[in-house]
């Protein structure tokens, strides 16, 4: 198992570490699945366009409006309320099919670490796991 260090800039952002991913893919690793987790409770994972930065900017900007910082009725004595349950919307893993050593991701697909609670030092684990029938 691999772990990546992402360092976080904002409170809320997206960044696609996808090649970060794609490098950790072991040699001779012909087929199988890379497995994605994130270990944190306020901030997750998704697989979306790479291409267009707006899209990052209209995700965030729709979570906000979903799920405000400031809503009255959180009671969360640490205040992060917004940010656990938009990582929970997101989800804490992703996983990706592999074949001939290449992320079966789409041409316009990015894997991204979504935060919510930055910025901060997180973490994120890889897991491969080759198809040994192929």
């Amino acid at each position: 198992m691999d772990k990546i260090n992402i360092t976080t800039h904002q409170h809320s952002e997206m960044i696609d570490f996808t090649q970060e991913v794609n490098a950790l893919i072991p040699n001779g690793f012909k087929s199988g699945i890379c497995h994605i987790f994130c270990q944190h409770t306020t901030a997750g994972l998704t697989i979306n366009e790479n291409a267009d930065p707006d899209v990052q900017r209209d995700l965030l900007a729709a979570t906000e409006e979903l799920v405000p910082w400031n809503n009255p009725l959180f009671r969360h004595y640490e205040g992060n309320s917004a940010a656990h349950l938009k990582a929970s919307f997101m989800g804490f893993s992703q996983t990706v099919p592999i074949d001939n050593g290449k992320l079966c991701l789409g041409v316009w697909q990015g894997i991204y670490f979504c935060e919510f609670d930055g910025p901060r030092s997180r973490k994120v684990l890889v897991q491969f796991i080759e198809d040994y029938n192929a």
